[in-house]
């Protein structure tokens, strides 16, 4: 086996992390991340603990099995807990873990953000609109 040199190994720790590249577990991470339906159950759990219901309202628009993909794929990554309680019928919470919880304050920058900023980015469409541009001619 060969010696790396210490900036070799730099370089393979660099890419071994870069979120840019397809095979990096980062990119993976911020595909799940940045998914609308993840944001908004995330969101809806910042209170405490729901039902599935519960979250199924207060995150209008997801059908009940992308909620429940969701919710599934969230738990997977150890961001949500699921726990069942012996009832008739059986009762099922969600909740953050810690690793979620610890989520939201990046996720309530990025709400603030938008809530402050869409004005800004309607202008920006407009703008943009009105100079005639179409996506379907393909990048230049």
């Amino acid at each position: 086996m060969a010696t790396m040199s210490s900036a070799e190994r730099r370089d393979v720790a660099r890419r071994a992390y870069n979120a840019n590249l397809a095979g990096c577990p980062g990119h993976e991470l911020l595909a799940t991340l940045s998914d609308k339906w993840v944001t908004l159950v995330l969101s809806a759990l910042a209170d405490g603990p729901l039902r599935h219901s519960e979250i199924s309202r207060i995150v209008a628009g997801a059908t009940q099995k992308m909620l429940t993909q969701t919710l599934r794929k969230l738990e997977r990554d150890g961001l949500v807990d699921r726990a069942v309680t012996a009832s008739v019928p059986p009762r099922v919470d969600y909740e953050l873990t810690a690793l979620g919880e610890s989520l939201l304050p990046l996720q309530r920058a990025i709400k603030a953000w938008a809530e402050d900023r869409i004005e800004d980015v309607r202008a920006a469409r407009d703008r943009y609109d009105a100079a005639g541009r179409d996506d379907r001619r393909g990048a230049s």
